[in-house]
């Protein structure tokens, strides 16, 4: 059975592009489901497919010392969405490392529920948004910290780029604490291409085009210092190298 179609009234889908989802929404297959043992080890890199619209969407149970590391990349041409939501045992461990990038009237969306269920988990969550014409990107993160998951460490970093008036940054970071021995911060920031920085770059014979995706691409391109495997790390980097091209031209 097809789940409600969502409205805008609902947090989660607030930012959503709905007239854009609707035509596929019968065929929304149901969530991915990732259950690393303890002890395990998961990594996934996630690349764009060449549909205008595209959902995807997970959950991952962390068992005691399990580690996951996500990486995504969101650039679809209408609407984009990325789901997650991740449980944490007994001293596991949990990164995501997503990149935004959006011309046109594109929106990508970012929403993700992190909780922490065992004491000492450890999750990053780094978002990177680079936005031109009229794009939105946005995240939504919660972490939830369980009664009794004493000295969980939790981070958010959301940065965002953006490089026409009309472009849109939405971010809303969300602690949900029941424990008192933890470390949990979130930290949002919405800028705009360094004026200096980008003068430099066209003194030294860049047009202005390559100087703007030079300066992108050092926003951008460390999210994915950390794939291990070389082929998709290649591929996720080309891919997101070309999307910054794109968008800064």
């Amino acid at each position: 059975m097809t789940a409600p179609f969502p409205s805008r009234k609902q947090e989660d889908w607030r930012y959503a592009d709905l007239d854009a989802l609707r035509p596929v929404w019968d065929q929304l297959a149901e969530p991915l489901t990732f259950t690393v043992g303890a002890g395990e080890s998961l990594e996934e890199v996630w690349l764009p497919s060449r549909d205008d619209v595209q959902v995807r969407r997970a959950t991952i149970a962390l068992g005691d010392g399990a580690k996951a590391r996500l990486f995504v990349l969101n650039n679809s041409g209408i609407y984009g969405r990325t789901e997650l939501e991740v449980s944490l045992e007994v001293d596991s461990d949990f990164e995501l490392y997503v990149a935004n990038i959006g011309s046109g009237s594109s929106t990508n969306e970012l929403v993700t529920k992190v909780n922490h269920i065992g004491e000492r988990g450890r999750s990053r969550q780094i978002v990177r948004s680079v936005l031109g014409d009229k794009a939105v990107g946005s995240y939504l993160g919660k972490v939830e910290v369980a009664r009794g998951a004493q000295q969980t460490d939790g981070e958010q970093s959301v940065k965002a780029m953006l490089l026409d008036r009309g472009a849109t940054a939405n971010c809303k970071p969300e602690l949900e604490i029941y424990a008192d021995d933890v470390k949990c911060a979130h930290g949002a920031s919405v800028g705009e291409l360094d004026e200096t920085q980008l003068f430099y770059a066209m003194s030294r014979g860049l047009d202005p085009a390559s100087a703007r995706a030079l300066l992108l691409e050092g926003f951008v391109m460390g999210l994915w210092d950390h794939v291990t495997d070389d082929a998709q790390r290649e591929a996720i980097c080309t891919a997101a190298r070309e999307s910054l091209r794109r968008v800064s031209k």
